[in-house]
């Protein structure tokens, strides 16, 4: 796993607004108005949001006339998954180990 991509996706998911819009986007694609409505923010600043988005490859851009629609790109989260992943099992497996000593210690 590529460390730059992996800080990338969670910088970007680190921030409420991007998560949301994230969100959104796995109902469909979307413009940027459309993501900006829920929003008390003007379309320059989703744009940035959507900026730090499309660096980290969590998002795209297609091109359907005029509209410029933004669409979910599920590989980073795929990445980030995995990466958790490892932690997951280390923990579970963590807390087996101390839930089998508490219980020989009864």
């Amino acid at each position: 796993m590529d460390s730059a991509r992996l800080d990338a996706t969670f910088a970007a998911l680190a921030d409420p607004t991007r998560r949301a819009i994230l969100a959104r986007l796995a109902l469909g694609e979307a413009s940027v108005n459309e993501l900006a409505e829920p929003f008390r923010m003007r379309q320059p600043a989703i744009s940035k949001h959507l900026k730090v988005l499309e660096r980290a490859g969590l998002i795209t851009q297609g091109h359907a006339g005029q509209r410029r629609p933004r669409r979910l790109a599920p590989e980073p989260l795929v990445h980030a998954s995995q990466y958790l992943e490892g932690y997951r099992q280390f923990w579970e497996a963590s807390f087996a180990n101390l839930d089998a000593l508490l219980q020989t210690l009864k």
